[in-house]
């Protein structure tokens, strides 16, 4: 499999990215082309058998209601998330169940609560790993999940304490709650190369699968299992187990949604994805030969994944440099082209979830034109405090 960089930067600057009458946008300017957003969320559907009950996806990277109900417009219902923003969003979108994948104590969770009162129509899920956090949702309408730990050591359960989650499972029973199900996130898997990934996230699978037979043994039914983000959605998808399971299993990946430099690594290329999302800069200086400066620094383009934080799109022998707040240093080499000052590149990030959350409005793009612009709904927090 290609490199993430070599995947990414490979891609031609078609027709299907540029727009006319660049020259009147303010850069840096988050772009999203709504066709391909559609042909991606086609691919995934593809992938999953065509069957939208399948896919859970974590709408971090969608952020947009505009994108949330296109994704329910092709049947998608079931949604995750990490805020109370997301949630109230993904509610108004028209999602019918929502998981906020996050675990939640005190004025957070209250708020959560209060978003189930407020939607009552909708079904809202919550995150579990000890009897104590079980407590915080007694006398609510919110269901739980217990979140199991892949091995990303990040949340969770670990998987070999099988008793204690049959334990917490009865715990939430006897608390009255709903228990929905088992949360496994393996993030973890984007260390490794496609076919070593595959074996160790079915190895992780198996002892998953163990815990389901726990639970059965101790006559504690499971409604749903969730698995895998985007690295390890090729290795959820190709495990038998979960093709015909007794209960409904959802993957969850949400990077696919827009796509970006690392999934494209990440990802076989015949799966069909393209990136949806660009960040449009303009070339502000020329500081020294053999290197520019635009203006789409770690305030916009995340630098939380490392360097290089994106790749310029058409135009492979550029290397963005470490950026700062603001300026985005990119090195040309030898007996390449210099883009001149004022000159628009256009940059897929290496992480597009937090680059999407950097920007308060996103252009839309159809035809090689600006179609509209749209909030980015969902970006940042809801106020933190009611006074």
């Amino acid at each position: 499999m290609t490199s993430p960089v070599q995947a990414a930067t490979a891609l031609a600057f078609d027709e299907d990215y540029r727009i006319a009458g660049i020259e009147s946008v303010m850069t840096p300017a988050l772009v999203i082309y709504p066709e391909i957003v559609d042909a991606n969320i086609t691919a995934t559907l593809r992938l999953l058998g065509n069957d939208p009950n399948r896919w859970r996806p974590h709408v971090k990277t969608a952020k947009l209601g505009m994108v949330m109900r296109m994704l329910v417009g092709r049947g998608v219902t079931n949604f995750k998330c990490a805020t109370t923003l997301e949630l109230r969003t993904a509610c108004e979108a028209g999602a019918k169940d929502v998981l906020i994948a996050y675990a939640l104590v005190g004025a957070n969770a209250r708020r959560v609560q209060e978003l189930a009162r407020l939607f009552p129509d909708r079904r809202i899920s919550a995150l579990v790993e000890n009897a104590e956090q079980v407590k915080v949702w007694a006398g609510s309408d919110v269901s739980l999940f217990i979140d199991i730990n892949g091995g990303m050591d990040r949340t969770g359960i670990e998987q070999d304490h099988i008793i204690e989650v049959v334990h917490l499972a009865r715990v939430i029973r006897e608390a009255g709650l709903v228990f929905r199900g088992l949360h496994y996130y393996d993030g973890h898997m984007s260390r490794y190369d496609l076919p070593e990934r595959e074996a160790e996230a079915h190895r992780g699978y198996d002892r998953l699968m163990r815990i389901v037979a726990a639970l059965d043994d101790a006559g504690i039914a499971i409604e749903e299992v969730i698995t895998a983000g985007t690295p390890a959605f090729p290795c959820t998808i190709s495990y038998p187990a979960f093709a015909n399971a007794p209960f409904v299993h959802r993957a969850s990946p949400g990077t696919v949604v827009y796509g970006d430099f690392t999934s494209a690594g990440q990802l076989p290329a015949e799966y069909g994805y393209h990136p949806a999302v660009v960040v449009v800069s303009t070339v502000v200086s020329h500081p020294v030969a053999g290197r520019i400066t635009c203006d789409a620094g770690h305030k916009a383009v995340s630098a939380d994944a490392g360097v290089p934080t994106c790749a310029v799109l058409g135009r492979p022998e550029l290397q963005p440099d470490h950026p700062s707040e603001e300026h985005l240093p990119i090195n040309v080499p030898p007996g390449a082209e210099i883009p001149a000052v004022g000159e628009h590149l256009y940059l897929v990030p290496r992480h597009v979830c937090p680059t999407v959350n950097n920007f308060d409005y996103a252009l839309l793009v159809a035809g090689g034109r600006i179609s509209g612009v749209e909030r980015v709904t969902a970006r940042g927090r809801e106020v933190p405090v009611t006074l």
